[in-house]
């Protein structure tokens, strides 16, 4: 298994602890250094009753923490949702230094998020360039159906 793969499944793995915990949304992140995963979080919007409680924040506190630093600079991030702007700006205030994602923007409309609205209002990721790459969208597609058709609460 490649290594953005193998990185991509830590990140359904860990959104499917959160859906399992009825935490949050089908979203789950992991911040990798040098090729190990340092930082892990999963939506814990509904858990925590904070709605930035987002995967890619927790995975970016949980690399803080872990590393002893607010810099981040050098890692990369995978998760399972294309980014919020509230989290792609979190990604860019960490120093992350790409960010890998599943499932796109429309695809998080389809199980109920309203990420389009924002992206709709701010715009700008066409700028970006290859710092948002799409990566395993068909097993993270695979999540989002399974989180459709289990009970949970929609925000």
């Amino acid at each position: 298994m490649a290594a953005k793969d193998r990185f991509m499944q830590l990140a359904i793995d860990e959104a499917r602890t959160g859906i399992e915990h009825r935490d949050g949304g089908p979203f789950g992140s992991v911040v990798v250094k040098d090729g190990k995963a340092v930082g892990f979080g999963h939506n814990r919007v509904l858990g925590k009753n904070d709605p930035t409680a987002h995967g890619e924040v927790e995975a970016i506190r949980d690399a803080c923490r872990r590393l002893g630093t607010y810099d981040l600079s050098g890692c990369d991030i995978y998760t399972t949702g294309e980014p919020c702007h509230m989290c792609l700006c979190a990604c860019m205030w960490a120093n992350i230094r790409r960010v890998y994602y599943g499932c796109t923007i429309a695809d998080n409309a389809l199980i109920g998020f309203r990420d389009g609205k924002f992206n709709d209002l701010f715009q700008g990721r066409d700028r970006l360039g290859d710092y948002l790459t799409e990566v395993d969208r068909e097993a993270c597609l695979q999540l989002f159906d399974d989180y459709r058709n289990m009970p949970h609460d929609n925000y």
